[in-house]
């Protein structure tokens, strides 16, 4: 059986926690950041773990991904 290929895209966006979780940058600030609110600005920086739904997916894409 060969080896399964990481998706390209996943690796660049996504980094996996030592416990397993997927970490990935917050959605929603690459543009139109005039008309967000200060809050919402402010609570999105840095990074943000996803979703046990979403994580799902993105480990198939990541099969090494520890």
């Amino acid at each position: 059986m060969p080896k399964m290929k990481t998706k390209s895209s996943a690796k660049k966006r996504f980094k996996m926690t030592a416990s397993g979780k997927v970490k990935a940058g917050q959605a929603g600030k690459r543009h139109g950041m005039i008309k967000r609110t200060t809050k919402f600005i402010r609570d999105a920086r840095g990074t943000t773990t996803l979703c046990e739904a979403d994580s799902k997916i993105v480990k198939k894409y990541m099969p090494y991904a520890r």
